[in-house]
């Protein structure tokens, strides 16, 4: 390599010839480079005399390769690519060594948190990083791995599988669940205390939609709980403040800990879903491959 050196002075001349060579201009090769045009051809200049060749005919407005230019610039081009090539390979790895997986708070901490040990006895060696968000990223602009997303399984650009479907049924504390004594039916549970979601960007159903899917008259109370993250309302039906929508995938850790209980005979099945997705057009690296596959393994397990 100090030989090289020797011939050519300097690496960056290389970088210059590259340029005016593959542009045809200096006046190009300059801007591209963000110099001036005379830096261009005195690096040039300085490139044939060190080589003691003639490796540009001069034109007006444009250059030519001559033939030693020409064979440099096949060496030199088909180098740079490589190294080009391996570099980009390098700062990929060095970016994505790490798996994110994007999700609401309620799914990060009450569903993916009590697998996580499991998850790292799995797969020891991978860096999986919940990122909790109140809306929906783009995944392949800001460079997501993995996320979860209500819906139906479609989305531009996205590939997805089904983790859960939408199940929803009323929860509550079990001392609030014994206390209420007139809950008979669905009728009876616009009289309780209700925890209300309003969630500012993603859209979910709520108490109205829930009575209109069992035909109870409802209108929703001026007053009452509301609050605007799920995990915040589960925290508060659990604090014993009164009844909640309660996903089952969300929420079946949660009964499972007696924290909570639920009325499974007035679930509501939504036709919607809980999907993991990713990108249809970035290639997941090995080690999201390997979070991807892991999670879906855990579709239909308790």
């Amino acid at each position: 390599m100090q030989n090289l050196w020797k011939l050519v002075s300097s690496p960056r001349h290389l970088l210059v010839f590259e340029a005016a060579a593959r542009t045809g201009s200096f006046t190009r090769a300059a801007r591209e480079l963000n110099v001036q045009q005379p830096a261009v051809s005195a690096a040039i200049k300085q490139l044939e005399t060190s080589l003691g060749v003639q490796l540009f005919i001069r034109a007006h407005r444009a250059v030519t390769l001559t033939h030693a230019g020409e064979r440099l610039y096949n060496d030199v081009f088909a180098a740079f690519e490589r190294i080009h090539q391996t570099a980009r390979m390098l700062s990929t790895q060095g970016a994505q060594a790490h798996v994110t997986l994007s999700a609401s708070t309620a799914f990060a901490h009450y569903w993916m948190v009590p697998r996580l040990a499991d998850f790292h006895r799995a797969h020891p060696g991978i860096d999986l990083r919940l990122q909790t968000s109140e809306r929906e990223p783009d995944i392949d602009a800001e460079g997501i791995s993995l996320g979860i997303r209500r819906g139906t399984g479609i989305w531009p650009g996205c590939d997805s599988h089904l983790i859960a479907p939408e199940i929803i049924s009323p929860i509550a504390a079990p001392r609030v669940m014994a206390s209420a004594v007139n809950l008979k039916t669905v009728a009876n549970l616009p009289h309780e205390n209700l925890i209300h979601l309003e969630e500012p960007v993603r859209e979910r159903p709520g108490w109205a939609d829930y009575f209109s899917y069992w035909k109870v008259p409802y209108s929703e109370p001026k007053t009452g709980l509301r609050l605007n993250d799920y995990a915040l309302v589960l925290q508060a039906a659990i604090a014993g403040e009164g009844f909640a929508f309660g996903w089952h995938h969300v929420t079946d850790h949660l009964l499972r800990q007696g924290l909570l209980t639920r009325r499974d005979a007035w679930a509501w099945e939504t036709g919607a879903g809980f999907y993991l997705v990713w990108s249809a057009t970035t290639p997941l690296t090995p080690q999201a491959e390997k979070t991807r596959d892991w999670l879906v393994s855990l579709v239909g397990c308790a």
